[in-house]
C-alpha cells in the first residue's frame, strides 16, 4: 500500500485554502498553518490537523509537526517578506519539496534561489493572459471546412465577457455561430501543482460567457476574419 502523502501549505488566503481543499479532496494528509487564528477556523475541518504559527520564527517553524512532510505549500502571497523567510527556514529544516507562490518576477527569482523547488506565478501568467487578449482576439486552432469555412478556436473578446449569447446575437451581428464554448477551472492535485480543468458546454442562448472561456465558431472566412477584429 502506498504511503499517503503529507502535505504542509503555510497561508490561508484564497489559493491556500484551494490548495488545501483539494489535496483534502484527493486524499492527502494536510496541515495548515497560518499567523492568525480567522483563516485556521474557515479550514479546520477540512483538513488533517491546523497550527497558528508564525512561520517566519524558526524557534516556532522548528518546534511544528513538519518531520513527516512531503511537499510544503508556501500560500503566502501577502506579505513577499515572510514568504521568502519561510520558504528559506522550511528549506534549513530540512523539508525535502518545496512548491512557493509568488506575485512578481523578482519574488520568484528569490524563491528559487533560496532553494524553492517549485515556484508559481499566478499574477503573471495572468498578466501575460490578459494583455495577450486586450491586443488582440486570438485564434488558437483552425480547422477548414470548405474553401470558403472554417471552424476556428479563439478567445472570448473583452467587450464580450459577462453577456449572454442571445444577447450577443453573434450569427447576426458577425455572421458567426457558437458551436461551443471551453472552460477552465485551475485546481491543485495531488503534488500540490494547479492543474487546468476543462468543460466544454454545448450551448444554449442563455448561456453567458465568461472571461477565460474559449469560444468555438464556425463560419465564413471573412466573416471570421472580421470578428478576430472585435476586442
Amino acid at each position: 500500500m502506498a504511503k499517503e502523502k503529507v502535505f504542509a501549505v503555510f497561508g490561508l488566503g484564497a489559493f491556500g485554502n484551494e490548495v488545501c481543499r483539494v489535496l483534502s479532496e484527493k486524499g492527502g494528509k494536510v496541515i495548515a498553518f497560518d499567523n492568525r487564528p480567522q483563516p485556521i477556523e474557515k479550514v479546520k475541518d477540512e483538513v488533517s490537523q491546523v497550527m497558528v504559527l508564525d512561520s517566519t520564527d524558526e524557534d516556532a517553524l522548528r518546534s511544528a509537526p513538519l518531520e513527516n512532510v512531503d511537499i510544503a505549500i508556501v500560500a503566502i502571497g501577502d506579505d513577499v517578506e515572510a514568504s521568502i523567510l519561510t520558504t528559506a527556514l522550511l528549506k534549513n529544516i530540512g523539508v525535502p519539496y518545496i512548491i512557493a507562490r509568488a506575485v512578481s518576477d523578482i519574488h520568484m527569482r528569490v524563491l528559487r534561489q533560496i532553494g524553492a523547488n517549485e515556484v508559481i506565478n499566478l499574477e503573471i501568467e495572468e498578466g501575460q493572459r490578459v494583455a495577450s487578449r486586450l491586443l488582440t482576439t486570438e485564434v488558437l486552432e483552425t480547422i477548414p471546412v470548405t474553401e470558403d469555412y472554417s471552424i476556428v478556436e479563439l478567445y472570448v473578446p473583452e467587450s464580450m465577457a459577462g453577456k449572454s449569447l442571445e444577447r450577443l446575437n453573434l450569427r447576426q451581428e458577425y455572421h458567426v455561430n457558437v458551436i461551443a464554448i471551453e472552460r477552465f477551472k485551475t485546481n491543485v492535485d495531488e503534488e500540490g501543482n494547479p492543474v487546468k480543468e476543462e468543460r466544454v458546454i454545448l450551448p444554449t442562448k442563455d448561456d453567458v460567457v465568461l472571461t477565460d472561456d474559449i469560444l468555438i465558431v464556425v463560419g465564413r472566412n471573412s466573416d471570421i476574419e472580421a470578428f478576430k477584429e472585435v476586442h
